[in-house]
C-alpha cells in the first residue's frame, strides 16, 4: 500500500492552541447555558474545562521550549 501512512497525532505548538481553540468555544457554550439556566453539572462542566486548559497552558509551555532549545 504505497502512499499510505498510519495517522499520527499532531503534536505541535499549533495542535494545542488549536484545541485551547475548541475548549474556550465549549466554556462559551457553557457560559450561554449556565446564564440562561443555572444548573450546578453545568458549573462543574466549566470548572472541568477550566481545569483542562491549565494543564494546555503547561503543555503548550513545554512544548516552545522544547522547540526552543531543539532550533538550530
Amino acid at each position: 500500500m504505497s502512499g499510505f501512512s498510519s495517522p499520527s497525532r499532531d503534536e505541535s505548538p499549533a495542535q494545542t492552541v488549536r484545541t485551547i481553540g475548541r475548549l474556550a468555544q465549549i466554556l462559551i457554550e457553557l457560559r450561554d447555558e449556565y446564564a440562561e439556566r443555572p444548573r450546578e453539572d453545568t458549573m462543574s462542566q466549566i470548572e472541568q474545562r477550566l481545569d483542562e486548559l491549565v494543564l494546555l497552558r503547561d503543555e503548550l509551555k513545554s512544548k516552545l521550549e522544547h522547540e526552543r532549545e531543539h532550533q538550530p
